[in-house]
């Protein structure tokens, strides 16, 4: 997936610096709310690692979003695709993925103004996920 530093509307904000960092945080704790009663999802994240997974969502959607470079900074160049290839992602995964984003997207309180462009994004980078 390529970084980049994206604008809502006209404007020349990136989501990040409309919403500020602590809705990032907010948004990848929700996600991890909902993975961990997802039956389908819950078996891909080794329980150890839980809180290490929500702070890297948490640094990478920050940086995607036009915020600074945490997740390069801590772990190098995304390579999402790459990373998640050990893990088994079917349809059906993508589909309990998007579901948890979009009830994510709902509990941080996303504001309309950049809900769209966000779950576009979070769209066609489940779909690229997709291995199976």
């Amino acid at each position: 997936m390529e970084l980049g530093n994206p604008q809502v509307g006209d404007s020349s904000a990136t989501v990040y610096e409309l919403l500020g960092e602590a809705y990032f945080h907010r948004l990848a704790a929700a996600f991890y709310d909902g993975v961990r009663n997802d039956p389908v999802l819950l078996p891909m994240y080794p329980e150890e690692d839980m809180s290490g997974a929500q702070e890297r969502l948490t640094w990478f959607l920050i940086q995607y979003f036009g915020g600074p470079q945490l997740f390069n900074q801590n772990r190098g160049a995304p390579m999402l695709r790459r990373r998640h290839m050990p893990y088994a992602v079917s349809e059906e995964a993508e589909q309990h993925w998007l579901s948890c984003m979009r009830d994510a997207l709902d509990a941080a309180e996303t504001p309309e103004n950049v809900r769209p462009q966000m779950e576009a994004y979070f769209t066609r980078a489940a779909a690229a996920m997709r291995n199976q």
